[in-house]
């Protein structure tokens, strides 16, 4: 998704685009991977004198409950990024540093063969471990 699209789908949804909701936008199309609540926080610290973390994270789930960002869990803590595009495919995600690199393989089609009885409504299929760049720095 990008910044456009996001700020279209707030105004649709009855949100106001603030600068502050801006700013949050442009932190993830500029982050290379996902990231967490305090790296937001400390991004909109240094624009925002004093803003609360409450505030960041209101707006944080905001967008995501809105589908702006997706989540996922790293280390014990929920890390947030842009939607991706629309088609279909999942993420190999660096543990370490959060960037991601898409997988245009999908392994449902084997597991629904194993499930012929049951009905998958959703799926979501990561892996984790590290990227060439944070393998290098060990």
């Amino acid at each position: 998704m990008d910044k456009k699209e996001a700020i279209r789908l707030l105004n649709n949804k009855g949100y106001k685009t603030t600068k502050r909701r801006k700013d949050i936008l442009n932190y993830f199309a500029n982050a290379d991977g996902y990231r967490t609540a305090k790296e937001l926080n400390d991004y909109m610290e240094s624009m925002y004198e004093g803003i609360s973390f409450d505030t960041v994270y209101r707006n944080l789930h905001l967008y995501h409950d809105l589908g702006i960002l997706e989540a996922t869990e790293l280390r014990s803590e929920k890390h947030f990024r842009l939607k991706c595009g629309d088609h279909h495919h999942h993420h190999f995600i660096c543990s370490d540093c959060g960037k991601t690199k898409n997988i245009n393989i999908c392994p449902m089609h084997e597991v629904e063969n194993l499930l012929h009885d049951y009905l998958v409504e959703d799926h979501k299929f990561e892996i984790y471990g590290l990227c060439p760049v944070c393998q290098n720095a060990s």
